[in-house]
């Protein structure tokens, strides 16, 4: 056949799963999701995702009508599943000692001091039973395996589950636990690293190793994610085994997104980078674009842990993005996120698209 009629090929395995055009995720930003974002990934042929890190019930189906509104594709949801490490309540003198160590950061955005509130994250069931209720194409999770009444359930309704693995043995119990297909996320991801069977500092795998390993040890698609921005990204993952990519710094920095005009130039600038693994603004393993609040309070002696901390500086971050000050929001991004190029969800799409194998 001549070059002038091969044609690339999207469709596989991954794609017929999802009843998608093309083997693109989304990556579900917890915090900065935006329906217009899901709707324009769906629209283009990939999954969109909309992370649901933070929602109550009515949010979470609040959210599903405003994505069925918008678009008539499939498209994910995501949910955190609790670890048994999430400090469920402190001692009223350690939350205000929390909160005295960065009453500097509430002043400059101009807030008062938070009270101590009832509970720091909504309940998990309440929010797995809305997610089912909304009944989206996937449901994916990160932070272990949904339990098998869960998954049981979800298939009844036919909704698929996506789980995300950070090391081999992560990937292989997902498979276990009845999952329809696993991302892959090397340590190059931007956001939160989502290791569960491990500690994250022990779970650090590149993309380029994990996903040919998880590739080989289970049978259910395999996504890749972590340092995935371009063509070459793209063409590499598939190369290594991956029926798929999911893309997260690339479509950030896209006008779509709900990230702040200037958490996109940054996104956008010779300042990323440079990123660095913290537990200082959320009480998890993260990577970000290092800032002042960052450096500074990886001088501190203790932060309160998650999801105290999370919450505590979730009452200044979104004051600070709407302020323009980014030395006191957190700027998640990937160790990609240099080769970023394009402002739009569409040109996002077509450039990686463009390494699709031929024939």
């Amino acid at each position: 056949m001549t070059p002038e009629h091969r044609t690339p090929t999207h469709r596989n395995r991954l794609t017929e799963l999802f009843g998608i055009e093309v083997p693109v995720v989304l990556g579900p930003f917890g915090g900065v999701s935006s329906v217009e974002l899901t709707a324009a990934v769906s629209d283009g042929g990939g999954l969109g995702s909309y992370g649901l890190y933070g929602f109550t019930a009515d949010a979470i189906r609040d959210t599903a009508a405003r994505l069925r509104e918008t678009t008539a594709k499939p498209f994910a949801l995501n949910i955190w599943i609790p670890t048994g490490d999430e400090a469920a309540s402190l001692p009223p003198q350690d939350f205000s000692n929390y909160v005295e160590a960065l009453r500097p950061y509430f002043e400059e955005v101009g807030l008062p001091l938070p009270d101590m509130p009832d509970r720091y994250m909504p309940d998990y069931d309440e929010q797995v039973a809305a997610t089912l209720e909304a009944a989206p194409a996937v449901v994916s999770f990160v932070f272990g395996v949904p339990a098998p009444d869960l998954v049981e359930e979800a298939h009844r309704r036919g909704i698929l589950l996506m789980g995300t693995a950070t090391t081999v043995a992560e990937a292989v119990a997902l498979e276990a636990g009845g999952v329809d297909a696993v991302v892959a996320s090397g340590m190059e991801s931007g956001g939160h690293r989502v290791s569960f069977l491990r500690p994250a500092e022990e779970s650090l795998i590149g993309t380029f190793a994990l996903v040919p390993q998880v590739a080989d040890a289970i049978k259910i698609p395999v996504i890749a994610a972590g340092g995935i921005v371009d063509r070459r990204g793209y063409s590499a993952a598939r190369a290594l085994g991956a029926d798929g990519v999911q893309v997260g710094s690339a479509f950030l920095a896209t006008r779509e997104s709900a990230a702040v005009p200037a958490y996109r130039e940054i996104l956008h600038s010779p300042a990323a980078g440079e990123t660095v693994l913290t537990r200082v603004l959320s009480g998890r393993l993260a990577r970000g674009i290092p800032n002042r609040i960052i450096r500074e309070l990886s001088e501190a002696t203790e932060t309160a842990p998650f999801p105290v901390q999370n919450w505590l500086t979730g009452r200044f971050r979104p004051q600070a993005a709407a302020q323009g000050n980014t030395e006191l929001m957190s700027l998640w991004a990937g160790q990609g996120a240099p080769l970023i190029r394009h402002d739009s969800a569409a040109d996002v799409l077509a450039e990686l698209l463009a390494g699709s194998p031929v024939l």
